[in-house]
């Protein structure tokens, strides 16, 4: 496994194990709806156009539905057409990243700081300023209003 950014504090705490955010796996079910479990603590993939997050245009933050982490700001959230939330940067101090093979080529997966939970791919066909393209599973994500 290659970390880069972040991940290097984070190595070792895939799936939340060590993470500054714990709960026991009984903890995880019965918090999370199973398809946010399915993606936040098995690194499951949301069929796209399902997330009503994708929709969502008010001010405010995108936080992690594992551990309320604030994650992104709607500041930085744009159409990429893919089908799931997508930003072109997270907030400081919020997103690990390390890449997997999965699929059997190299993707840089992020992940919570705070709890580890698989959020999506990071790939590098997104908007100025950064060309990034933080794609994120909606289910993962819950979203408060406000200041942004």
């Amino acid at each position: 496994m290659l970390l880069t950014g972040a991940a290097a504090a984070f190595a070792g705490v895939a799936r939340g194990a060590n993470a500054p955010f714990a709960l026991s796996d009984a903890q995880w079910r019965q918090k999370l709806s199973p398809a946010a479990y399915r993606v936040l603590r098995q690194a499951g993939t949301e069929q796209p156009f399902t997330s009503p997050l994708l929709n969502e245009h008010r001010r405010g933050r995108f936080a992690c539905a594992g551990c309320d982490l604030p994650l992104f700001s709607t500041n930085t959230k744009f159409d990429s057409g893919t089908g799931w939330p997508s930003f072109w940067q997270p907030l400081a101090h919020a997103v690990a990243t390390h890449t997997d093979y999965e699929i059997g080529l190299p993707r840089t997966e992020v992940h919570c700081l705070r709890c580890a939970g698989h959020l999506g791919h990071v790939f590098d066909d997104g908007p100025a300023p950064t060309g990034k393209r933080y794609c994120m599973n909606g289910v993962a994500l819950v979203f408060h209003a406000g200041a942004a």
